[in-house]
């Protein structure tokens, strides 16, 4: 319960941060589509429209709009907004999300069993299919490799491995080597929890 709170409140702190800023420089700096009432964003290919006077978010599912604040589509999108660079460009080159972070995370998100990757590993097919609908490009490495876009043309790399006798069925994941310019590396690892989400559901 505690953690659920904890997750509860720093979504809400990042809503009263989003609050504080001019939200025309936003819309201007990111060349958004608003009314009086929202801003409308795009985040992994999905439609997204945020309250301009609460900061809560609500997802596009077919003509309906759906209730889009978990805490990985909060925080993600608002860090996006709130805390890029306005100098932020793409290098064109890709940098393991590993390299971005200390030593200490450098093989965080490949030295635990990844369920995710066990039920790719006997469904491949699925993960084609899944990255394909998140409009996604083939990149090489690994097994099977896709970029997708996060936000405002900075995209994630997925490499999956099969599995084999020596080693388990893995994922690794690829960031632009200026994608601190756009969004922080803690961050990363909530918009990898919510690209994970989405490939669960291909």
């Amino acid at each position: 319960m505690a953690r659920t709170n904890n997750y509860l409140m720093q979504a809400q702190q990042a809503k009263r941060h989003f609050l504080t800023y001019d939200q025309d420089k936003l819309i201007a700096k990111f060349n958004l589509t608003a009314d009086e009432a929202f801003l409308y964003v795009k985040l992994l290919c999905k439609q997204y429209r945020l309250d301009r006077k609460t900061g809560d978010l609500f997802r596009r599912e077919g003509t309906h709009w759906q209730d889009g604040n978990s805490f990985e589509e909060v925080m993600t999108l608002l860090d996006l907004l709130c805390d890029s660079r306005d100098d932020r460009h793409l290098s064109g080159r890709w940098r393991s999300m590993q390299s971005f972070g200390l030593e200490f995370h450098q093989n965080l998100l490949e030295n635990r069993r990844d369920g995710l990757a066990d039920y790719f590993d006997a469904h491949p097919e699925k993960l084609r299919q899944a990255c394909l609908a998140l409009n996604a490009e083939p990149i090489p490495g690994g097994d099977m490799g896709y970029a997708v876009e996060l936000f405002d043309g900075l995209k994630i790399g997925i490499l999956f491995w099969a599995g084999d006798e020596e080693f388990t069925p893995r994922f690794r994941y690829l960031w632009d080597e200026n994608a601190d310019q756009y969004i922080r590396y803690e961050t990363m690892f909530y918009a990898v929890d919510l690209l994970r989400q989405r490939l669960g559901r291909g």
